[in-house]
C-alpha cells in the first residue's frame, strides 16, 4: 500500500519505519531535515511538504504534537483533505483534544474520505517494537480498513466507538496512569522513611492489593524492574512534559463535560510543579525525585 506519514518525531519515526518494513511504499514528511535523513535510513521516501506526503497514498497517518498542529495539516484550503482523493483513509495518531478530533472527523466527511482518531500508548520502546496500544475512534468500516495498518505499528488495536472516542479513551487512560504513578511514588517514599527496602515493597506490593501497572511494569525506583527508567536514571520513555500534555487534556475535558477529577486535577498540579522545576524532559516516574525532595540529585 501506498502510505504518507506526516510527523517523524520519537514516536511517528519508529512507527513509519514499522510501516516500511512491513513491505509498504512510504514516503513521509517533517519539518526537521534530520528526522527525514533517519526516515530515508529505513527506506522512506522523503517529501518537502505534508501535502507531498499525502498526494496519491491510500492511507495516511499523522503524528503531531497537539491539536493545532492537527488542525493545521488536516483543515482548510492547504490542508490535507482539501487535496484526497475520495476513499482515502487517514489516521491520527497524536494525542490532542476530542473537540479538534471530532471536527477532523466531520470536515474528513465533508470530504468523502476516511478520518479515524488513534493515539497511542507504549512511549517510545513500544513505537520501536511495534507493541504500541492504539485507542481508535471512528466509523467500523475505516477501523476495519485500518487494522491491517495499525497491526504492524501496534500489538493491541482497540475500536472504542464513534468520532472521538479514541481521544477520550486516551486521555482517561494516561490521567489513571499519573494518579497511580504519583501514588507508587509515595508509597515508596513512605517505606524508605520506615526502614522497608524497595525490593521487600516491591515483593509484597506486586503480589498484594497495591498491585498495579506503575509498579510491575515500570517500577519508579532502581532494581525491581530492570527495564524501567528509574534504573537509567529516568531518561525518558514517556516524558513528564508529554504526561503533564495528556493532563491538561483530561482536565479540560473535565470541566467541560462536568465530570469530578479531583485527583486528576491534583496529578496536574504535580507535574506542573516537576515540570516548573525544570523536569519536563524526564520520565513522568522521575516524580518520585521531587516527592523526596531532592530534584536533580
Amino acid at each position: 500500500m501506498k502510505i504518507g506519514f506526516i510527523g517523524l518525531g520519537n514516536m511517528g519515526g519508529p512507527m513509519a519505519a514499522n510501516l516500511a518494513k512491513a513491505g509498504h511504499d512510504v514516503t513521509a514528511f517533517d519539518m526537521s531535515a534530520a528526522a527525514l535523513d533517519k526516515a530515508a535510513a529505513a527506506g522512506i521516501t522523503r517529501a518537502t511538504t505534508a501535502a507531498g506526503a499525502a498526494a496519491g497514498s491510500q492511507a495516511v497517518v499523522t503524528m503531531l504534537p497537539a491539536g493545532q498542529h492537527v488542525r493545521s495539516v488536516y483543515l482548510g484550503d492547504t490542508g490535507i483533505l482539501a487535496g484526497a482523493a475520495p476513499g482515502t483513509l487517514f489516521i491520527d495518531s497524536s494525542t490532542i483534544d476530542v473537540a479538534t478530533a471530532r471536527e477532523v472527523h466531520a470536515a474528513a466527511g465533508e470530504r468523502r474520505v476516511s478520518f479515524l482518531d488513534a493515539p497511542v500508548s507504549g512511549g517510545v520502546g513500544g513505537a520501536a517494537a511495534g507493541t504500541l496500544t492504539f485507542m481508535v475512534g471512528g466509523e467500523e468500516a475505516a477501523f476495519e480498513r485500518a487494522r491491517p495498518l495499525l497491526e504492524k505499528m501496534g500489538k493491541n488495536i482497540f475500536h472504542a466507538g464513534g468520532a472521538g472516542t479514541g481521544q477520550a479513551a486516551k486521555i482517561c487512560n494516561n490521567m489513571l496512569l499519573a494518579i497511580s504513578m504519583i501514588g507508587t511514588c509515595e508509597a515508596f517514599v513512605l517505606a524508605e522513611k520506615l526502614g522497608l527496602s524497595h525490593e521487600t515493597l516491591f515483593r509484597i506490593s506486586s503480589t498484594a492489593s497495591g498491585q498495579c501497572w506503575s509498579l510491575t511494569s515500570y517500577c519508579p525506583v532502581p532494581g525491581p524492574v530492570p527495564a524501567s527508567p528509574a534504573n537509567r536514571d529516568y531518561q525518558a520513555g514517556f516524558t513528564a512534559a508529554m504526561m503533564l500534555k495528556d493532563l491538561k487534556l483530561s482536565q479540560n475535558a473535565a470541566q467541560a463535560s462536568g465530570a469530578a477529577t479531583p485527583l486528576g486535577a491534583q496529578a496536574t498540579a504535580l507535574y506542573t510543579m516537576f515540570e516548573a522545576a525544570g523536569a519536563g524532559t524526564k520520565d513522568f516516574s522521575g516524580i518520585i525525585q521531587m516527592l523526596r525532595g531532592r530534584l536533580g540529585s
